[in-house]
């Protein structure tokens, strides 16, 4: 259980959700470890935040364990997003831990949201990877083709093949990479997602692997933790739907680490700015 997820599902206002596939990752495979591994490096943390002043365990967080994957990957994604689905039917907020990035396809097609924000090294914008267009390289891409998504904004990209650029050069996407992060932070306000639903999805590899090696596909120069943690308190308040994703066993917890506290931060700024509403 996710540290401080004790609320009955049915009186739960956010729901965590474990997605542990590890289907297509390229370099590192190990993302199957990353909900248990997230939960476990959670345990240090203090319940209470003086920034909020919240107790993380009075927050209404449920955790309904994971959603086990099998090797048809379409079909699994499908079975996740109805699972989560059915969370936003209740009324409350999924959360998923991955799992690779391919995950994020089931949460933005249960939330249908009109924005896509992602903490990513990479644009995920291929078609197809190794002719699969399941692939976690193509999530992004998936979710602005075949799920409806308006626009796509993805945060701390640095790298991506000569058609992914050339994707990313239309109308629908914005790129902030990780120099432009904090410029681009510091110009949201509470007027940036006004009329828009919002789904924020963290892939742990958006950040430098010198915070977070335990993923799969390293890329140096990434964002610091701080910037991190700064685009999800921006995003949490217009946001309907969250995961952290690509979390690996190949580190001694730095990357699981971060990912809890991260996914904390969402919750308890979420639920602050749906108090203040």
């Amino acid at each position: 259980m996710f540290p401080g997820a004790t609320t009955d599902r049915e009186a739960a206002s956010y729901v965590v959700v474990g997605a542990p596939l590890d289907a297509t990752t390229t370099f590192q495979p190990g993302t199957r470890f990353g909900p248990d591994r997230i939960r476990r490096f959670a345990h240090t943390y203090d319940d209470y935040d003086n920034r909020t002043e919240s107790d993380f365990s009075a927050l209404g967080v449920c955790d309904a364990g994971d959603v086990q994957p099998w090797d048809d990957v379409e079909a699994y994604l499908d079975h996740l997003a109805a699972e989560l689905r059915s969370v936003t039917y209740d009324g409350a907020v999924p959360l998923t831990l991955g799992g690779e990035h391919t995950v994020t396809y089931a949460g933005v097609e249960a939330v249908d949201p009109d924005v896509l924000v992602v903490c990513d090294a990479h644009l995920d914008l291929r078609d197809t990877y190794d002719g699969n267009p399941w692939n976690h390289a193509c999530v992004t891409r998936r979710c602005l083709d075949d799920l409806g998504v308006d626009r796509a904004v993805i945060v701390g990209a640095r790298t991506g093949s000569k058609a992914e650029w050339d994707r990313a050069a239309e109308a629908d996407v914005e790129v902030v990479p990780p120099e432009r992060a904090r410029e681009w932070l510091d110009e949201i306000d509470a007027d940036t997602f006004t009329t828009e639903s919002v789904y924020c999805s963290i892939d742990i590899d958006g950040l430098d692997p010198g915070f977070a090696p335990g993923t799969g596909t390293m890329e140096p120069f990434g964002l610091d933790p701080r910037e991190a943690r700064d685009l999800v308190r921006a995003v949490a308040p217009h946001a309907d739907g969250f995961d952290v994703v690509e979390v690996n066993d190949r580190d001694d917890g730095q990357a699981a680490a971060l990912a809890g506290k991260l996914l904390r931060a969402f919750v308890r700024t979420h639920a602050a700015a749906s108090a203040d509403d």
